[in-house]
């Protein structure tokens, strides 16, 4: 007998049709993909995600959040593109999937983050 988590098949589902709409590749979403599966409390936040179309932040590493994490990446995207703010090119669904692979990561391996969180996005840091 076969038991599958209708929760984990949405989710996947989910994840691939926001990558699809980010244009994220395939390699990308396989990773975080694997991300989630190996992580139950990032699966737990992403799960939070799907149904409230917002960040939950009862995980955090090093004292920072899914939120500090979606504001650190997107204020790299406005340095990147030059812009003050978060202009109409802005894809703030695949900020949110940067997110919980930065997390992902961040929390294998805290110390390159911190340091990048805390000197700030600019342009000799991306």
């Amino acid at each position: 007998m076969i038991i599958l988590d209708a929760r984990r098949v949405k989710a996947y589902e989910y994840l691939y049709s926001l990558g699809s709409e980010a244009g994220k590749d395939e390699d990308y979403l396989e990773e975080l993909w694997g991300e989630l599966l190996s992580d139950s409390d990032l699966m737990g936040a992403f799960m939070y995600y799907l149904d409230h179309h917002g960040f939950y932040d009862g995980i955090e590493c090093e004292g920072y959040g899914l939120t500090d994490l979606y504001f650190y990446n997107l204020r790299k995207h406005e340095v990147r593109n030059d812009a003050g703010k978060n202009g109409a090119d802005c894809n703030k669904e695949g900020l949110a999937l940067d997110t919980f692979l930065s997390m992902a990561r961040m929390r294998k391996d805290p110390g390159d983050f911190i340091r990048r969180l805390e000197s700030g996005p600019g342009m000799d840091r991306l």
